[in-house]
């Protein structure tokens, strides 16, 4: 008799002490709506991580800057570096033009493709881009209008036309040393539009500056790999 009283006890304290327990986890839920939810200690709101440019380490941001971000607009930077290069993208298509007549080395053709298929549908981006925000859209040509100034690492008349006279191996090497002097012209325009307060803050100008850098830079390690190949020959 004594023994089951002491197990009624004991049993009687055990469920006092869950039910205490179970009460304070109810007081405190940690994923109660509205109350801890998002919260990295109580009262305070888990940090918000922004990204930062290529290069750059991302920062934490509060949710008043984060809610500004919404509201961000284009630059006249922006625009420049779009009109720009919308420019130094259609000389590219004008030198793989030329290759396709001059050359017959696999390797050099297929890279002409591949330029020719991802500058083209940028132009195309970004001259959507510009008639979207209301900004003048250069034609592909302008390029060539007297007195334009050229964007780093485009080619004078004077090379294009040395470009276009060159034939067989002298012309796949003058290709290739003048492709890598213009997509490094590319990369020093994000790395300046980068550089220009607020500017590249758009995620869509973001992401394409981005695509660039690293696009043409495993492009100019290919061509030159490409070029080493050629003097070996």
């Amino acid at each position: 008799m004594l023994t089951q009283v002491m197990a009624f006890q004991y049993l009687a304290t055990f469920a006092l002490v869950f039910l205490t327990m179970a009460c304070r986890s109810a007081a405190v839920d940690p994923l109660s709506p509205g109350e801890n939810a998002g919260q990295s200690e109580v009262g305070t709101p888990a940090p918000l991580l922004q990204g930062g440019a290529p290069g750059e380490a991302s920062r934490n941001i509060t949710v008043e800057e984060a809610t500004d971000l919404s509201g961000i607009q284009h630059t006249i930077a922006d625009v420049a570096f779009m009109q720009g290069m919308i420019g130094h993208h259609a000389q590219a298509l004008e030198m793989t033009t030329l290759l396709y007549e001059r050359s017959t080395w696999q390797d050099i053709r297929m890279l002409a493709q591949r330029i020719d298929v991802s500058q083209a549908d940028e132009i195309n981006m970004m001259q959507g881009w510009l008639v979207v925000r209301d900004e003048g859209v250069p034609g592909n040509a302008d390029h060539h209008a007297h007195g334009t100034m050229l964007m780093p690492g485009m080619l004078t008349p004077d090379q294009m036309a040395e470009l276009a006279a060159a034939t067989g191996s002298d012309f796949d090497r003058l290709f290739l040393e003048y492709m890598i002097m213009h997509h490094q012209g590319a990369v020093i325009m994000v790395e300046e539009l980068f550089a220009s307060p607020g500017a590249a803050q758009e995620s869509q100008i973001f992401n394409f500056a981005s695509d660039v850098i690293a696009d043409q830079s495993m492009e100019i390690t290919r061509m030159r790999r490409m070029r080493g190949t050629l003097e070996n020959r």
